[in-house]
């Protein structure tokens, strides 16, 4: 049996006549840069995550980027992250020269720790004056503690841009009600790269806001920051969201909510299966229809990349997300942190893999793969 991390063909099979329709219709419209089917994803994901307003734009990366550069984010400024997450999220920071901090996670939900964050303002006080925004991740579809964090940010002044690329649907049980991924922050961002939850066919992504001010600064900063046409306010980009990608992805949000559920099941049946293993399975720090699972996250405590080895040779696949925390990489060798200073995110890095959690894995796939990590963890 052959077990691959995602099948993306499989999904494809269930809607592929809507989506080749959807795909035609827009290259039969003529209406190839932004237009109303671009207008429609944002009507819909902004009404499926809570949120008043939504941006689209080319990447989850740029969904960042310009998120930032709404926030006038300028060469100097410190902007507070986790350093265990996709490179866009330190990467962006960096891009506008500001200066990235990073506060450790939390060892189970592998997210931001609230501890970790309030530590660096007591520990930091000449310094808070500095920081002009907050990066929660909610990392593997899990929403960060958000409660905790909002109130620390809320008491510096500082707005929250919400790391959303791998949460699009996941709940938060905050103190005023559930929430949506998103929808806590000054301004949450989203990533439709093709592996995702909801994933395009190319890149693709989203930004989310509940200010108006806001959202009228991102539609015109990702198109040049032009208002009309040829008229320059700011200096934008180009970040401008396919229509192509529109449409598919107003195809798939209908059917977003049952994949997660199927998510949900099989990542039930990890937990059931490998229960007895000496394996720590992901912690379900909320509900369990809360957590997305756009990755399922077993850690390793011995030998995990010969467990890793075994599986492969075994045809089972998987992933390390992610093998080398940001402090640790070489182009951020400036900020002059060393091996030790976030030891969470460095146990992560070694010890983490995920496996196949796709909504059309079967139960017999599934079998498959706890078999072979209880003989990898024997051999």
């Amino acid at each position: 049996m052959k077990i691959p991390l995602l099948d993306i063909n499989a999904q494809l099979k269930t809607i592929e006549n809507d989506i080749k329709n959807a795909v035609i219709e827009v290259i039969d419209s003529t209406r190839y840069i932004m237009g109303p089917k671009v207008e429609a994803l944002e009507d819909e994901i902004a009404a499926y995550t809570g949120a008043k307003y939504g941006t689209g734009v080319s990447s989850g990366t740029d969904a960042l980027l310009v998120s930032l550069m709404a926030l006038d984010i300028k060469p100097g400024d410190l902007v507070i992250t986790t350093p265990f997450s996709f490179f866009a999220t330190a990467g962006v920071i960096a891009r506008l020269n500001a200066k990235p901090v990073f506060v450790d996670m939390d060892p189970d939900t592998y997210n931001m720790s609230p501890d970790a964050l309030k530590q660096w303002f007591e520990t930091h006080p000449d310094e808070t004056h500095r920081v002009k925004a907050i990066i929660p991740v909610h990392l593997y579809g899990q929403c960060a503690q958000m409660d905790p964090i909002y109130h620390l940010a809320n008491a510096y002044n500082i707005p929250i841009v919400e790391d959303a690329a791998q949460a699009i649907g996941a709940q938060y049980p905050s103190s005023s009600g559930p929430k949506k991924a998103g929808s806590m922050g000054a301004l949450g961002c989203f990533s439709f790269f093709p592996s995702k939850n909801l994933g395009g066919i190319g890149d693709g992504g989203m930004v989310v806001t509940n200010d108006p001010e806001l959202n009228e600064k991102l539609k015109m900063l990702r198109n040049h920051g032009a208002k009309p046409k040829y008229y320059h306010a700011m200096i934008g980009g180009n970040f401008r969201l396919d229509p192509i990608q529109a449409a598919v992805l107003s195809v798939k949000l209908p059917h977003l909510d049952q994949w997660h559920t199927m998510r949900q099941q099989n990542a039930a049946y990890y937990d059931e299966k490998l229960g007895d293993l000496d394996v720590k399975t992901p912690l379900v720090a909320y509900e369990r229809n809360h957590h997305i699972y756009n990755q399922y996250v077993i850690s390793v405590p011995e030998n995990r990349d010969e467990l890793r080895k075994f599986l492969a040779d075994n045809n089972v696949s998987t992933e390390i997300y992610y093998p080398v925390s940001f402090h640790m990489q070489a182009c951020f060798k400036d900020l002059g942190h060393r091996e030790g200073d976030f030891p969470n995110s460095e146990y992560a890095a070694n010890h983490t893999l995920a496996l196949p959690v796709y909504p059309e894995l079967t139960r017999e796939m599934q079998d498959y793969v706890v078999d072979k990590i209880r003989e990898g963890i024997k051999v």
